[in-house]
């Protein structure tokens, strides 16, 4: 790895101008990737101009969720009786990477449903991933799973590393693989070198954000300049998602990447 290569996410920086804006302030910023959960509020077509028109790469897109209020709004997948929804969810997903030309879905775990038991919504959710691998092979769309923390993310179905690691190994998809948020495993578990070091081989992607306010890198309890060795270290070679809320203005705030990433 010669260096980290960061995308922007565009649910979170650059939010002091609209949302198509935000493309070309990206690059404006030098970033070459981008990333953000949902599309599917814009056609297709139009996000790919305002990629191309900006010189960017789209990097990852997350699965369709459930509307704001429902149990599926953090994700379906690991909802019983919404198996339905889930695959007509992951063909989407999969045509939007397909004209975004992005190599990465992340499969949405969801919430645990009052009055079903955390396993059952467990097997549940690698059933469906099962089904989602299945579908996306040849496709050129590599699958990544996420464990969040308890703290912003109550019941979600995939709380720990190992579980989510649990679930990539249950399926066994070459084309599967971990979204490792270094904010999520600080708040959850801590020993973020040692559990990186343990799963790299399995990591398709990373995000990061510091807690415990979930800013930019430098501004809060993480010892950065020990994770990026580590990352270097590893050989990883993919995009490094910036998943945080700025302290002081998207721009203002990226002097951390020559502070703590060199």
């Amino acid at each position: 790895m010669t260096g980290p290569r960061f995308a922007a996410n565009l649910k979170w920086l650059f939010t002091e101008v609209d949302f198509e804006a935000r493309f070309e302030a990206a690059a404006a910023a030098g970033f070459a990737g981008v990333e953000y959960p949902s599309p599917y509020a814009y056609p297709a077509a139009r996000l790919r101009r305002r990629l191309d028109d900006a010189g960017l790469t789209q990097v990852l897109l997350n699965s369709p969720k459930g509307a704001p209020g429902t149990p599926a709004r953090a994700g379906l997948a690991c909802i019983p009786g919404l198996e339905a929804e889930f695959r007509v969810g992951i063909e989407r997903g999969l045509a939007y990477a397909d004209a975004l030309g992005c190599g990465l879905l992340h499969v949405v775990g969801g919430i645990v449903p009052r009055g079903v038991g955390r396993d059952r919504a467990f097997a549940r959710y690698v059933t469906n991933l099962a089904w989602a691998a299945e579908r996306a092979a040849g496709t050129g769309v590599r699958l990544v799973v996420e464990a969040q923390n308890g703290r912003d993310a109550p019941g979600f179905v995939l709380g720990s590393q190992a579980q989510a690691a649990a679930a990539v190994e249950a399926v066994g998809a070459d084309h599967l693989g971990l979204l490792l948020d270094f904010y999520h495993l600080q708040v959850a578990e801590g020993d973020l070198v040692r559990t990186y070091r343990r799963l790299a081989d399995r990591v398709f992607h990373l995000q990061i954000a510091d807690p415990p306010s979930r800013h930019e890198p430098g501004t809060g309890e993480i010892g950065w300049r020990a994770v990026f060795r580590a990352v270097r270290d590893s050989g990883y070679d993919g995009w490094i998602g910036c998943e945080y809320a700025p302290l002081a203005g998207t721009v203002p705030g990226l002097g951390w990447m020559s502070a703590v990433a060199e």
